[in-house]
């Protein structure tokens, strides 16, 4: 018990410090050095002491701190391994702090790429911006933040807020290579939606109905992708505004791509990063676009920046939130069928992650699944049963009455009593502190869709022989039934021989829909020759996907024309990850027919895309084929040792995880204790930890 109470006592003073003090306002000149890892600069906060307090905590992970005043006075202080304490200097009422430091974040602030491709960006979500500024990890502690920025003029940079001014100025110095761009606030933010982004971008500006200026920005060789990156975008600006019946409630809105960013997006207040692997072509567009994240993070603006839950039990009211509208803009954009369709496959989940999952909606400790879908499908719930305009009218409510403050979840169920007889105690207990899905009720609001009631009648014909069904799904697919229909169709009679079902798949190819012929690429995988060239012209859809599916069949079915795919393919690059050009790359070296010289060439090019020179994803994709290739390959093998330290998980994982089923093969330690020495101590570290 003694050890608990030491363990909760930040927790508790922080608690304390929030009602006892308010920090109100914060003007920062901080430059960032990309060659040194580090951050430094001049802070000067504005705040309130409300009550009588010993101690005053500043969150700051590993800092150095000098020149720390208060009213102009010299003062004492002390610094832990994760807080700048103040004691002394401090009056009742408005008070003034100002100090240098200088900090090299481990996380949080991220230094990626090399030469004209270096970015820096931060994502203090879950990691705390507290490890690069001295700020507050308490999401209830909202300051306004205007951040000056100092770094090299040729790259271009980003904070919060609206563009003030830039000049060539910093901490009284002039450095002719760095300007300082200077940004502005003018409403107040929880800590973790600072932030910064810098890298070589351009922008375009569009402007919402309501006159919110958009920058859209993009790396100078990507500005063909850039009607597809952020097509809607305009349209789901204003689609959100009006639908959510409260202007947005900052002065700009940005959107930056960023390279091996951490998740698929980020709502900083007013300037949205999100990951460069939806900066996307035509056929990019018709894999995986941008535009749910897109609505998504948006949505964020209202939920998350302006209204902020106060604690992890109800963050829901974020991530439910942000997911439900961006389902609502896609059906804005897209029809009822795509947005009902999206909400049976959230239910699917979420009833079978119930056979597991036993932590309910309302927990800090619950599933993103939870939070994000359970939270979506909770507040369908509510629309549908008080209708669309009660339920705009108690957000609407919500969101005016706790802007730019910290609420609880019984904060909105509070607005949605007062326009409705809505039995909020009944859905609370339902919805949100048990941990079951309701599946009933989640089946009658998706009953009210004639596509939804069409899909589950083909579903149903699942066990049913071919013979039995197959007048009904060539009706099926002789109608104008959704693609998702036809698609379920095609992959429900995949066991099905070719010869029986060769008329519906001609019917389906006929359908020119990108996704229905793509299932057929994917489920026929020995191709008839009397199919041979309706199946090559899957080749033309634009689809990277597609492409990649119709070339490796083609390949394995009919040797004799491997080279002819081969030339087809050789110029291919596909999505951000490269993994079209790195499939091509790995199959030469394979072909019995291939030239020494190109497969050599080819060969030092795959291994190259195995180097930290690139985005995790092409590196991963790389390693993957090529230790497929050449396993024992030195380099190759650095390249994955050197993948364990990484700044993304989710490459980290992969690393670890290859190295460890490589060791299993006995080959491969003698191997790996061999390029020991020529690794860095990061490297070492991490190796030896698996050795």
């Amino acid at each position: 018990m003694k050890y608990l109470f030491l363990f909760l006592l930040p927790i508790l003073s922080f608690s304390q410090q929030f009602k006892k003090v308010d920090f109100t306002k914060v003007h920062a000149l901080v430059s960032i050095d990309s060659d040194e890892r580090k951050v430094s600069g001049t802070v000067i906060y504005d705040f309130n002491v409300k009550e009588t307090i010993d101690t005053i905590r500043i969150d700051a992970v590993n800092m150095n701190f000098s020149e720390v005043m208060i009213n102009s006075k010299v003062v004492k202080f002390k610094v832990s391994p994760k807080e700048l304490i103040l004691f002394e200097g401090y009056k009742k009422g408005k008070n003034k702090l100002t100090f240098n430091y200088v900090a090299y974040p481990k996380q949080t602030m991220y230094f990626t790429g090399i030469g004209d491709g270096k970015q820096v960006w931060t994502q203090g979500q879950g990691k705390y911006t507290s490890n690069w500024f001295p700020s507050f990890d308490d999401v209830n502690e909202k300051v306004i933040f205007n951040m000056s920025i100092n770094y090299n003029k040729d790259f271009k940079w980003v904070s919060n807020g609206k563009f003030k001014n830039a000049n060539t100025k910093f901490n009284g110095n002039i450095n002719p290579n760095n300007y300082t761009f200077n940004f502005e606030m003018q409403k107040p933010m929880s800590s973790y939606l600072l932030m910064t982004a810098i890298g070589k971008f351009y922008h375009k500006t569009e402007k919402s109905k309501s006159g919110i200026p958009l920058e859209n920005y993009f790396k100078p060789i990507d500005e063909d992708k850039y009607q597809y990156t952020y097509k809607y975008s305009t349209e789901i600006f204003d689609f959100l505004e009006q639908e959510i019946g409260v202007k947005y409630p900052w002065k700009i809105y940005r959107q930056i791509p960023v390279e091996d960013f951490l998740y698929a997006g980020m709502e900083n207040t007013t300037s949205t990063i999100f990951a460069q692997d939806f900066v996307v072509d035509e056929s990019g567009y018709n894999d995986r676009n941008y535009i749910n994240v897109n609505a998504h993070e948006l949505a964020h603006q209202w939920f998350g920046d302006m209204v902020t839950a106060k604690s992890g039990k109800h963050h829901w009211l974020q991530e439910g939130f942000a997911t439900y509208y961006a389902l609502l803009a896609e059906r804005k954009l897209f029809g009822d069928d795509y947005f009902y369709n999206a909400m049976y496959r959230n239910s699917l989940q979420l009833r079978n992650a119930a056979k597991t999952d036993t932590i309910p909606v309302m927990n800090e400790k619950a599933s993103s699944l939870s939070f994000y879908q359970k939270g979506a499908w909770a507040l369908h719930v509510i629309r549908e049963s008080i209708g669309p305009e009660k339920f705009q009218k108690a957000v609407k409510c919500y969101l005016n009455k706790f802007k730019f403050k910290n609420v609880e979840t019984d904060d909105f169920l509070n607005e949605i009593k007062k326009v409705s007889n809505f039995d909020t105690e009944s859905f609370k207990k339902t919805w949100l502190e048990d941990y079951h899905f309701p599946t009933e009720q989640a089946n009658l609001l998706l009953q009210k869709s004639d596509f939804i009631k069409k899909l589950i009648e083909v579903q149903k014909q699942k066990n049913k022989s071919f013979i039995e069904k197959e007048l009904f799904f060539t009706n099926v697919m002789k109608s104008d039934a959704n693609f998702q229909i036809k698609k379920e169709i095609i992959y429900q009679i995949s066991d099905v021989s070719f010869e029986q079902k060769q008329k519906l798949i001609q019917l389906a190819m006929q359908s020119n829909d990108v996704e229905i012929r793509q299932a057929i690429a994917e489920t026929i995988t020995t191709i008839p020759i009397s199919f041979k060239a309706d199946y090559e012209s899957l080749f033309d859809d634009k689809s990277y996907d597609t492409k990649q599916i119709v070339f490796l069949n083609l390949y394995k079915n009919f040797p004799d024309e491997r080279g002819i795919y081969l030339a087809k393919a050789e110029n291919w690059v596909g999505k951000n990850d490269k993994e079209l050009r790195i499939i091509y790359l790995s199959v030469y070296q394979v072909f019995k027919d291939a030239e020494a010289d190109k497969k050599a060439k080819y060969y030092q090019e795959l291994v190259d895309y195995t180097s930290p020179k690139y985005e995790s994803t092409i590196r991963q994709n790389a390693l993957e084929n090529v230790l497929q290739i050449t396993p024992e390959d030195k380099i190759v093998l650095k390249n994955l040792v050197n993948g364990t330290t990484h700044h993304k998980w989710q490459f980290v994982k992969y690393a670890r995880d290859t190295i460890r089923e490589l060791l299993k093969q006995g080959r491969f330690k003698e191997l790996f204790i061999a390029i020991l020495p020529e690794l860095n101590d990061a490297e070492k570290f991490q190796l030896q930890r698996l050795l």
